[in-house]
């Protein structure tokens, strides 16, 4: 019964938290991703930035989006100013640079390049849900 609602008292947190929990790093996001399931947002990011920090600013501290990548995705953040592990294939010239990524970390879309606006931005995230959650729906009709 104690561990149960320890458990609770962890996912609440979560899910209500004030910020976007990121993973520590890619590989370590990449497997919570399988585990549970889910699209992962892969952002490359730079300290010295200025769209960068407008990003963090504006739209990563919507209540909105925080609410929607806690519940819904597998955050992950990897800042080029401190060589943080990004993968070949998703790295760009510029910052920040946004990926929506299936749970193996394979892209589904291109990168979103820039500052995005937060109700944009919460419109991809609809977006990618819907996408993510027809794409598993198809797999579990090819395994039946």
């Amino acid at each position: 019964m104690y561990k149960l609602l320890l458990v609770i008292v962890l996912l609440s947190s979560t899910l209500f938290a004030n910020k976007i929990v990121w993973e520590k790093d890619f590989h370590s996001g990449v497997v919570k991703a399988k585990k549970l399931n889910k699209p992962i947002l892969f952002v490359v990011s730079n300290h010295s930035c200025r769209y960068c920090v407008k990003l963090e600013k504006t739209t990563f501290s919507d209540k909105r989006v925080i609410k929607t990548l806690n519940k819904d995705f597998v955050s992950i953040i990897s800042y080029s100013d401190e060589n943080d592990y990004t993968p070949r294939e998703l790295l760009r010239s510029a910052t920040p640079t946004s990926w929506f990524l299936k749970a193996d970390g394979s892209p589904m879309f291109q990168a979103l390049i820039g500052t995005v606006g937060t109700e944009k931005f919460l419109k991809y995230l609809s977006v990618v849900k819907k996408e993510f959650k027809k794409v598993n729906n198809k797999k579990r009709a090819k395994k039946q």
